[in-house]
């Protein structure tokens, strides 16, 4: 059966100690689940957006998802996990075609102009280049 003795032994002592409960499967330790109610109000709560459920800005990532199964839930699940479970209720990856609605196009207009001329680094001025390892500068 190919079966190690040790695990005989203890099936054994749980027959003794539980009778046929105690050997009979317990299921699969596989991924934890949500239940039909559980899906319902993870989607309300995708629904309603990332601001209302103390994130800074208007993007679900799965991590952020991830992370609120938990706080609702105190399920864990991985980041694979939670992207398998969305997509088998209907969620699909999603890259928003418009820009932020928190952008401010003046900050980035003034920004453009009086901060990005300072940390651009400077052209280098052409200057008389060399091949040699040993000797820069000679012709």
């Amino acid at each position: 059966m190919r079966v190690s003795e040790r695990s005989v032994e203890r099936w054994r002592r749980q027959w003794r100690e539980d009778g046929e409960s105690g050997v009979r499967s317990k299921g699969s330790p596989g991924r934890p689940r949500l239940g039909e109610a559980q899906i319902a109000k993870l989607e309300r709560e995708l629904e309603r957006g990332p601001l209302v459920n103390g994130w800074e800005d208007q993007r679900w990532t799965l991590a952020r998802v991830k992370t609120l199964i938990g706080r609702l839930f105190h399920v864990g699940y991985t980041v694979e996990g939670t992207w398998a479970l969305l997509r088998r209720h209907g969620w699909s990856w999603q890259q928003p075609a418009r820009r932020a609605i928190e952008r401010d196009d003046a900050a980035v207009e003034l920004w453009k102009k009086e901060v990005w001329p300072r940390v651009k680094a400077p052209r280098r001025l052409a200057g008389p280049g060399s091949s040699s390892r040993t000797r820069p500068g000679s012709r």
